[in-house]
């Protein structure tokens, strides 16, 4: 085997350093962690509303058309209303025994619809119509995606410039003379807590009697976007 000389040694072992993949990052000085937040109040303008129907029969054939007769009923009603979205919920059927739960003696079957609309006032309406021959399940409201998109792009913009601001102060405070940002998050809370319920007061209805429209208040939530982040602070 040929041996090398000192210089050819040399010439190799500098070729195999430059040709390593460098293993650490180069070390960075005058790095600050900062973290701003900002938060407004937001509007909740969907309203949803969950009504069902609940009935017992022995026959379960029976009481399925029972069912799907008073749920088509509703659904034909509820489509007559302008600007509001209709979906049928849940349904399920169970057995219901007697008192020593050995025999079946009856069926029990529940069916769902929900609407939803941003039109407050024509879903109140709706619902307390549909409340003379269904049952109020729940009724909740949320920001809609349109709205959701509005403040969260408005918040993103707010959430930068007061992270901008803050790296431009803690630079001045430091005797530097600009910064760059390392690396910077946004995060978004608020938007999709689950729904709000509000208060609804109503009266119990005779069947003989006017519909009762709901009272509804949605309210407003919180919502917040988070900029955290590192900056480097360039000095003279």
């Amino acid at each position: 085997m040929p041996r090398l000389s000192r210089s050819a040694l040399f010439l190799f072992a500098a070729g195999t350093l430059a040709s390593l993949p460098v293993l650490a990052d180069e070390t960075r000085y005058n790095q600050i962690s900062l973290r701003t937040e900002v938060s407004q109040e937001v509007p909740r303008d969907l309203m949803m509303v969950t009504l069902y129907t609940e009935a017992q029969d022995s026959d379960p054939a029976k009481l399925a058309a029972q069912i799907s007769d008073t749920v088509n009923k509703a659904l034909s009603q509820a489509r007559q209303a302008q600007g509001v979205t209709l979906r049928q919920g849940t349904r399920n059927s169970y057995p219901v025994y007697d008192d020593k739960g050995q025999k079946i003696t009856g069926w029990r079957e529940r069916a769902e619809i929900r609407l939803e609309s941003p039109d407050f006032a024509t879903l109140s309406t709706l619902t307390g119509e549909l409340l003379q021959s269904l049952k109020m399940g729940s009724l909740d409201f949320t920001i809609s995606p349109a709205s959701r998109k509005l403040n969260e792009d408005a918040l993103l913009k707010e959430a930068v410039g007061a992270f901008k601001g803050r790296a431009a102060l803690v630079t001045e405070a430091m005797g530097g003379k600009s910064y760059k940002v390392v690396n910077l998050n946004l995060n978004t809370s608020g938007f999709n807590p689950g729904f709000a319920r509000a208060p609804m007061m109503m009266k119990a209805a005779r069947a003989d009697s006017a519909p009762v429209t709901p009272d509804v208040e949605a309210g407003t939530s919180a919502v917040s976007i988070t900029a955290d982040g590192t900056i480097e602070v360039i000095m003279p």
